[in-house]
């Protein structure tokens, strides 16, 4: 292999990391060293691994998660609470959701938010299918979306389309975290503890 090709070949894969979210030029640079620095230990296996993702990791077509089986593993899950859905935006939050262990319901991954200025409006999200699975047996719909603007436009929009269909649409509960200083916390958060207060 020429140093030419040798050198267009790293410069591919540097190119091709640092595509990657959290990952800049220089971070993929050392990520790229370090893959060939460790062929047989990272390089090999990580190679192989993504091959093997690729030919078998599909989208769940009832919720948007992704898994090596459609229906997804969720889905399929005859233990989950078939009565609640939970909405999220990613398949990152879906992941983080079941990594706390809080939720035992199903699941619905709208594939982002609500973004005019972006052209990201209802048809390039999964909100036709949330429509129609807000049917029996389900009966709440909570919605575990981000509490961004974006977030809260987009929880507005599916309440509004959900309307009358019989689902009680829930919302996570935003304000003050678990040990959280008032000293420490932005001014939004701090409204919207406000606007969530309770009686005791």
């Amino acid at each position: 292999m020429s140093k030419k090709s040798a050198g267009s070949e790293i410069e591919r894969l540097v190119q091709l990391l640092a595509r990657l979210p959290g990952l800049g030029h220089r971070s993929a640079r050392k990520a790229a060293l370090t893959l060939l620095k460790k062929r047989a230990d990272l390089l090999e296996p990580l190679a192989a691994a993504l091959t093997e993702a690729a030919a078998k990791i599909v989208e769940c077509q009832t919720c948007g998660n992704i898994d090596t089986v459609n229906p997804c593993t969720i889905c399929q899950d005859p233990r989950r609470d078939q009565t609640m859905i939970v909405v999220v935006e990613e398949i990152g939050d879906l992941w983080a959701l079941e990594r706390a262990g809080v939720v035992s319901g199903l699941y619905h991954v709208l594939g982002g938010h609500l973004s005019p200025l972006d052209g990201i409006g209802p048809d390039q999200l999964n909100i036709g299918r949330l429509v129609e699975r807000a049917a029996p047996p389900a009966t709440e719909i909570l919605l575990a979306l981000n509490a961004t603007v974006e977030g809260q436009s987009t929880a507005h929009y599916l309440t509004e389309q959900l309307h009358g269909r019989g689902m009680t649409v829930t919302r996570l509960a935003q304000g003050v975290p678990m040990g959280g200083e008032l000293d420490y916390l932005d001014e939004g958060t701090l409204a919207a503890a406000i606007k969530s207060r309770r009686t005791l």
